[in-house]
């Protein structure tokens, strides 16, 4: 009997949830997709069940099933059932459909260089971009680090969230845990931050990465 070889057979790629190149529907934009995703942020956040509501406001679950999906425009005496069901203002339902979403363009040269906490001597970090309070409830640091003969060697950075580094010049010997990493350009790390981590070896240098660190909004 031949030797069964299983490396000829094509591996399982991971599935995800969301599809980057999605484009959204115009339905997806409208006032009542935004009137219901509040509506069901309002119910979950009070810990009520679409039958709850139902039996609270008199409106049938098919109907509070099409206002929160964004299938139906809600009359004005419903939105004010569904206020007084709430005890919120019905204006609160439209907060969404009319908030800003925030973009930040930060031309070549123009980042700005910070000393983060827990930074040590010789790593220059320049922000790449911020945005702060946000409704995706994730605050994201994308940082440009240089790294040069000067610098600490300090494999031993904790902080939470979750990182990406991404090398773009040089080499380094990068830790995380009890496991060591050879990075040269082109070559990424995706970790989690809470362990300890940082550069060990300073192979080629100037060393430069991008490092893109995601934690929880507070």
């Amino acid at each position: 009997m031949e030797d069964f070889d299983d490396s000829v057979l094509p591996r399982s790629k991971p599935a995800f949830d969301q599809d980057p190149h999605r484009v959204r529907e115009l339905s997806e934009r409208n006032l009542e997709l935004a009137i219901g995703r509040s509506v069901r942020a309002f119910r979950r956040q009070q810990g009520m069940t679409v039958a709850d509501l139902a039996a609270v406001t008199g409106l049938s679950i098919g109907m509070l099933s099409k206002i929160e999906n964004g299938i139906t425009s809600p009359s004005l005496t419903t939105l004010q059932i569904l206020s007084h069901a709430f005890s919120t203002p019905i204006t609160s339902f439209f907060r969404g459909f009319e908030e800003r979403r925030e973009v930040q363009h930060v031309k070549s040269g123009q980042h700005l260089e910070i000393e983060r906490r827990g930074t040590r001597a010789g790593h220059q970090y320049h922000l790449l971009g911020h945005i702060g309070s946000n409704n995706s409830g994730v605050v994201v640091e994308p940082y440009l680090i240089t790294l040069t003969a000067s610098s600490d060697i300090f494999p031993t950075f904790q902080h939470d969230g979750i990182e990406l580094l991404y090398m773009l010049e040089g080499e380094v010997q990068y830790r995380h845990g009890d496991k060591l990493f050879h990075l040269e350009p082109g070559d990424s790390l995706l970790f989690d931050a809470d362990a300890q981590h940082g550069p060990e070896q300073l192979l080629k240098l100037p060393a430069r990465y991008l490092s893109i660190i995601s934690y929880p909004q507070a």
